[in-house]
């Protein structure tokens, strides 16, 4: 499945609806975004944007129709950025750099969500689409979230600074260009050395 016609749709979407800046650097792992970058064993050409505050009133008005309280929609984002790969031939992320990766999230205190239907083989080499999810806590609340879409041809990688309960990840389901909730994904902590 080719992820480029929904990343574009989601773009424009983004652009078109959403607020925010980007996710707070504190949080994020130092040097992650050249670790995206190697994750595959090819050059990739390489889209992304990032959202600024000045979009936030009508970002919360698709908060608020997505079922989200007003309070809440307005507190819940303070920063979105998209990052789109795109390979010319099917892609073999390699698991030496995807273990780095989530060696330098743990690190930094994020805990680090993979499909248990999924197995190593198809990681490095996914003939469908592979979600991994990592989230950074903040007390009972998730104040990040990185989502991490790989397909042979597309990655994309979606950080989200937030002030979220657990229950508002299912209102942004589908919103942002974060993926809708998968009813067939088994979303569990990512085994050592995954």
């Amino acid at each position: 499945m080719n992820l480029r016609p929904r990343l574009a749709l989601s773009a424009l979407v983004l652009l078109s609806v959403t607020a925010v800046c980007i996710p707070a650097p504190s949080q994020q792992p130092v040097g992650i975004q050249d670790e995206w970058a190697t994750l595959a064993n090819q050059p990739a050409s390489h889209t992304g944007f990032v959202f600024d505050r000045s979009m936030m009133q009508v970002a919360q008005a698709v908060l608020e129709s997505g079922g989200m309280s007003p309070e809440r929609a307005a507190a819940a984002l303070t920063g979105i950025s998209v990052d789109n790969y795109h390979y010319a031939e099917p892609a073999f992320y390699t698991p030496e750099a995807m273990s780095a990766l989530v060696a330098s999230y743990r690190a930094a205190g994020w805990k680090h969500l993979v499909n248990a239907n999924q197995s190593p083989a198809e990681s490095a080499q996914p003939r469908g689409i592979i979600t991994d999810l990592w989230l950074h806590n903040s007390g009972a609340d998730i104040n990040g979230l990185v989502v991490l879409i790989r397909s042979p041809r597309d990655m994309s990688v979606i950080q989200v600074a937030c002030e979220l309960r657990p229950l508002d990840l299912i209102h942004l389901s589908g919103h942002f260009g974060i993926p809708k909730v998968d009813p067939n994904a088994v979303m569990v902590p990512a085994p050592d050395g995954r």
